[in-house]
C-alpha cells in the first residue's frame, strides 16, 4: 500500500513538471512579443526640394558716409539733427562759428565792388580816347596806355571776383550739409565743441539702404549666384532679399566668401543685428525621410531599419537640409528603404521592434 501511494506521488510529480517545461517552452515567444518595442516606420521616398543654404550674418549699411567739416579751430554753434533722424540731401546738419568768415566775405565784396568801379572808368577812358585817336586828336601811345589800363583794371576784377568767391566757399564751409538723402545712424560731436578738419562728425546711412552680408564656405559659395532670393526670420516676421554681389573668391585663410544681399524692405531690422538667413539657390530632387527618424549620437546621425526578424539596425546617414518635417539624406540609405519613426530615440543595436500603424499619418 505504502509503494502504490509513493508511485501515485512520483506521477503526479513528473507530470508537473512536464507541464512545468511545456509551459517554459512557450514563455520565450510570448515575453518577446511583450518586450518588443511598438514602432512606426516610414520609406525613403524622392522629393522636390528648394535647394537652400542656411547661414548667418549681420545687417550692415549699403552705404555709410562719415561726415566732416573742413575748416579747423571753429565752434560748433548749432547742431540742428540727432540719431536715428531722416535728412534730405543738402539740408544743414550743423553750424560753425562764422562771424569771422562773414567778414572776410564782407571784404570780399568790398574789393569786388572797387575792382568793378575801376574797371568801368578804364573802359569809359579807353572809349573815348579811341574816338580822340581816329580823329588824330591823341597819340598812338596814348591810346596804348589807356587799352593797357583798361586790361589791368579788368585783370584786377577777375582777381577779386575769385578771393569773393574763395571767401564765399570759406563760409559756406561753416555749414555742414547732408551729401545725400539718408538717416543719420551715429552722432559724434556736441554742440560748444572745437573740432578739426577731416574729423568724422556724424555718420549717415544714404537712402537709410540695409544688406545683409554673410561668409560662406568654398562649396556653398559655389552653389549660390547673383538673383538668388534670400529670407531672413527675425522678430515674428520674414524679410525678403536678393543677393546683389557674390565675391569674386575667397579668402585664402579663412577660405570663405562673402555675399551681400539687397533688403529692400528691412522692416524691424537694423543696422549691426546678427541673424540667420535662408538662401534660395533653386530647386532639386532628394532622397528624404521623416526628421523624426534620426538618432544623434556620439555626433553623429543615424537611423534604424529592420531585418527579417523584425529587429533593429542601426545604419549611419548623412543628412542635408530640413524641409516641413523632412529630412534629407545624402547617403546611406536609398529610395524605399523602411526605417523607424516613432520609438527611433529608443532604440539599440539588436533590439526587437514590433510595427504599429502610425495614427498621426492616417489622421493627415
Amino acid at each position: 500500500m505504502r509503494i502504490h501511494i509513493l508511485r501515485c506521488s512520483s506521477l503526479i510529480l513528473i507530470g508537473a513538471l512536464l507541464s512545468a517545461c511545456g509551459g517554459a517552452d512557450k514563455t520565450p515567444d510570448a515575453a518577446g512579443t511583450a518586450s518588443a518595442l511598438a514602432v512606426t516606420v516610414a520609406a525613403a521616398q524622392t522629393q522636390t526640394l528648394a535647394r537652400t543654404v542656411v547661414v548667418s550674418g549681420p545687417v550692415s549699411a549699403y552705404e555709410e558716409m562719415q561726415l566732416g567739416v573742413e575748416l579747423s579751430g571753429q565752434r560748433v554753434t548749432a547742431l540742428k539733427v540727432d540719431v536715428g533722424e531722416w535728412v534730405k540731401q543738402d539740408q544743414v546738419l550743423l553750424e560753425l562759428d562764422h562771424r569771422t568768415l562773414d567778414s572776410e566775405l564782407a571784404q570780399a565784396d568790398a574789393a569786388l565792388h572797387q575792382a568793378q568801379t575801376a574797371q568801368e572808368l578804364a573802359r569809359l577812358n579807353y572809349e573815348r580816347g579811341a574816338k580822340l585817336a581816329a580823329e588824330r586828336l591823341v597819340s598812338a601811345s596814348s591810346l596804348d596806355e589807356l587799352r593797357a589800363t583798361r586790361v589791368d583794371a579788368e585783370a584786377q576784377t577777375a582777381t577779386a571776383r575769385a578771393r569773393r568767391q574763395a571767401a564765399q566757399l570759406q563760409r559756406d564751409f561753416a555749414q555742414l550739409r547732408a551729401p545725400a538723402d539718408g538717416v543719420i545712424s551715429k552722432r559724434l560731436v556736441q554742440a560748444g565743441q572745437v573740432v578739426a578738419a577731416g574729423n568724422e562728425l556724424l555718420r549717415l546711412i544714404r537712402d537709410g539702404r540695409l544688406e545683409w552680408r554673410a561668409e560662406l564656405s568654398e562649396e556653398q559659395l559655389a552653389g549660390v549666384a547673383v538673383g538668388n532670393s534670400v529670407e531672413l526670420p527675425y522678430a515674428g516676421q520674414t524679410i525678403a532679399g536678393r543677393i546683389r554681389a557674390v565675391s569674386p573668391g575667397v579668402d585664402a585663410q579663412t577660405r570663405t566668401g562673402t555675399i551681400y544681399a539687397d533688403l529692400p524692405a528691412p522692416g524691424p531690422l537694423k543696422q549691426g543685428i546678427y541673424v540667420e538667413g535662408r538662401i534660395v539657390t533653386g530647386d532639386g530632387r532628394a532622397l528624404t525621410i521623416p526628421s523624426a527618424a534620426i538618432v544623434q549620437r556620439d555626433g553623429h546621425s543615424y537611423v534604424f531599419t529592420m531585418d527579417a526578424k523584425q529587429h533593429a539596425q542601426r545604419r549611419r546617414v548623412r543628412s542635408g537640409q530640413t524641409v516641413q518635417g523632412r529630412t534629407e539624406i545624402v547617403e546611406g540609405l536609398k529610395e524605399g528603404d523602411r526605417v523607424v519613426v516613432d520609438g527611433a530615440g529608443f532604440l539599440g543595436e539588436g533590439d526587437r521592434v514590433r510595427v504599429v500603424a502610425d495614427t498621426k499619418a492616417a489622421a493627415r
